[in-house]
């Protein structure tokens, strides 16, 4: 799924974190702007957003975190710490058509296809996180979501999630560098540290 990177500029470009998804994506998100093409297309290509849902699991004062392993979609990530879990939306998604349901339904699949999440908990929209400043970020815009656990209980359900579990907080600000971009963000956005 992608939308027009002239559609972002005409809303207000913004670098890093915006916690106004829901003004973005009611403009975004509808079926006259919203496109599938095939990856390969657009991976290098930043007319292009491609829209990705991105959940970081937070407990109490522990976040979820990972290792890119190879198996993850993009190689340009690989052995960078991660807090997002996600991916692409795909058509296969879109049977909802070309709206937020079609993201909706691919936000649930990713997160059943990558974790099992053995607690309770709440999740919800907080913002956009947008970066221009990477390759890998100028054709990506993602759709952060914090997902609140009542106990720390969740575990990986790919091998390209390794070393995977709930680190705290503290920590995690300490390994920032270790973090891709967008993790960088969350860390700075979600975590306090900007």
């Amino acid at each position: 799924m992608v939308v027009p990177g002239a559609e972002l500029d005409r809303l207000g470009r913004f670098q890093g974190f915006s916690p106004e998804a829901d003004r973005y994506l009611s403009a975004l998100l509808v079926p006259d702007l919203l496109e599938y093409r095939p990856r390969s297309e657009v991976e290098d290509d930043p007319s292009f957003k491609q829209i990705i849902p991105y959940v970081v699991f937070r407990s109490g004062d522990r976040v979820f975190c990972y290792t890119r392993g190879k198996s993850q979609g993009e190689a340009r990530l690989h052995r960078l710490r991660s807090l997002g879990v996600g991916g692409h939306v795909s058509e296969d998604d879109a049977q909802s058509g070309r709206t937020l349901d079609a993201y909706e339904s691919a936000l649930r699949r990713e997160l059943e296809e990558e974790v099992a999440i053995r607690s309770a908990g709440q999740i919800r929209r907080v913002g956009l996180i947008n970066d221009d400043s990477t390759p890998v970020g100028r054709v990506h815009l993602g759709i952060v979501h914090l997902f609140e656990l009542d106990r720390p209980e969740m575990d990986p359900r790919e091998d390209g999630l390794a070393d995977a579990g709930f680190l705290p907080v503290e920590t995690i600000r300490t390994l920032r560098d270790e973090f891709e971009t967008w993790s960088q963000i969350a860390i700075d956005s979600l975590l306090g540290t900007g």
